[in-house]
């Protein structure tokens, strides 16, 4: 069932290999970080360390745990041996996570792991253990679908009371910080909008994104063949079929791209045509809140959420539009197509045509050929004291105004020496001057 197990790295001494690295070297996938129990961590660190060509460090000296960073990616994580491993395999939360291998490849398995690796079956040590860290439900959804594998129903029925826990304040929210661990793990799998869905059925989504599932339900009409919820979740897996190394940020975009339409709802009381006005800058703000909460580094927030803020930005029908196109919106390209171009393939509604269709297409190969003959923005030809004298402006407002009018005329190559900025300026600045 499993591939041909790969050679172990060497064995610290009196070293247990554990966790994950255990179970992915007995389906025959290989590891990149490795969790050991040993006797002594600082000894053993610096003897893996000299024996792979790495570096060992300590990583916290009160609980005496070190870390090897080893050529390739490698990760070794190095913690003091308890009296019984045994025991300490019964506290994990999988069984088939509950498993060590000892020199020679000899396997401890005291949970049935094995078996549970066979069937592909996820099944958790015991009730109390999901319950003692409850992050260990977004876990079970990750492990799903980074596995292939199924929760068993009993394991399914406990992450779905710990999660109807959670809501309830019974049990306490995990650190936004771990959350966003594994909402990251779940997202950057290229079967990510299957994970969303499965998060929805288990109860999870709602004590993460509850954003999200206002989408429930609204329906749209015209390009749209989905609500709002399935079409975001749509628009995501479109995405990864098409970009599948595309960063984590702009998986969230298309996520949540339409996040604020159901705050921006309007129905036709006659025809019943839903209108979304503005959920794009809804949206934006949103998405903000949503990746805040979840703790992501402030660049990733403002891309995701300018992103989802310009998605509805027409394309450009002519040369000329699809050069002031990638002048206004160059940070966000090209990422900014590949939200658009997800958004457009998950609609697929009455109003869609395959005419409809190339029409985008050549929409975006404009712009791509634009960014392409101008992939950053030329020099500025005069500087901003420059401009002022010229137009007798003090520091203002009206000077960044003139600022942008003349490198959008140069982007657009309408002027391309001082000389030609100069007189354009003059005209843009009309009569007064």
């Amino acid at each position: 069932m499993f591939r041909r197990r790969a050679a172990l790295p060497p064995f610290p001494p009196g070293g247990v290999l554990v966790g994950g690295a255990a179970r992915d070297w007995l389906r025959g996938v290989a590891a990149k970080d490795f969790d050991w129990m040993v006797p002594d961590p600082a000894g053993a660190a610096r003897g893996l360390a000299d024996a792979l060509g790495g570096a060992a460090f300590e990583l916290d000296a009160a609980r005496g745990y070190w870390r090897v960073n080893a050529p390739g990616g490698t990760q070794h994580d190095l913690v003091p041996r308890p009296a019984d491993v045994a025991e300490d395999l019964r506290r994990r939360d999988f069984t088939v996570n509950a498993l060590g291998v000892l020199p020679g490849g000899q396997v401890l398995d005291v949970v049935g792991g094995q078996a549970d690796l066979r069937s592909r079956r996820l099944r958790m040590v015991s009730r109390g253990n999901l319950r003692a860290d409850p992050l260990r439900a977004w876990r079970a959804a990750r492990f799903e679908l980074t596995l292939g594998f199924r929760l068993e129903p009993e394991t399914e029925a406990a992450v779905r009371e710990v999660a109807a826990d959670l809501a309830t304040g019974a049990l306490p929210m995990p650190a936004w910080e771990r959350v966003r661990d594994e909402m990251h793990a779940l997202l950057r799998s290229m079967d990510a909008a299957r994970g969303v869905d499965r998060l929805e059925a288990l109860g999870l989504l709602a004590l993460t994104v509850p954003e999200l599932r206002e989408g429930l339900g609204v329906t749209q009409g015209g390009f749209h063949h989905l609500d709002v919820f399935a079409h975001g979740v749509e628009a995501l897996h479109q995405l990864l079929a098409r970009f599948p190394d595309a960063p984590v940020a702009l998986r969230w975009a298309a996520l949540l791209h339409d996040v604020g339409k159901p705050r921006t709802l309007v129905r036709d009381p006659d025809s019943g045509r839903a209108s979304f006005h503005g959920h794009d800058k809804v949206g934006a703000a949103i998405t903000a809140q949503v990746l805040t909460r979840l703790k992501l580094p402030g660049d990733e927030v403002r891309h995701a959420s300018a992103l989802v803020g310009a998605h509805m930005v027409p394309l450009p029908a002519t040369e000329r539009e699809a050069r002031r196109f990638v002048h206004r919106r160059r940070a966000l390209l090209p990422d900014l197509l590949a939200v658009m171009l997800a958004d457009r393939e998950a609609a697929r509604g009455p109003m869609s045509s395959d005419a409809s269709r190339r029409a985008y297409a050549r929409g975006i190969e404009r712009v791509l050929a634009a960014l392409e003959a101008q992939p950053s923005a030329p020099p500025p030809l005069l500087r901003g004291e420059e401009i002022m004298a010229l137009l007798g402006l003090t520091p203002g407002p009206r000077v960044g105004e003139a600022t942008r009018a003349l490198a959008e005329a140069a982007a657009l190559g309408e002027v391309g020496t001082p000389e030609e900025a100069r007189a354009f300026l003059r005209a843009w600045a009309g009569p007064a001057r």
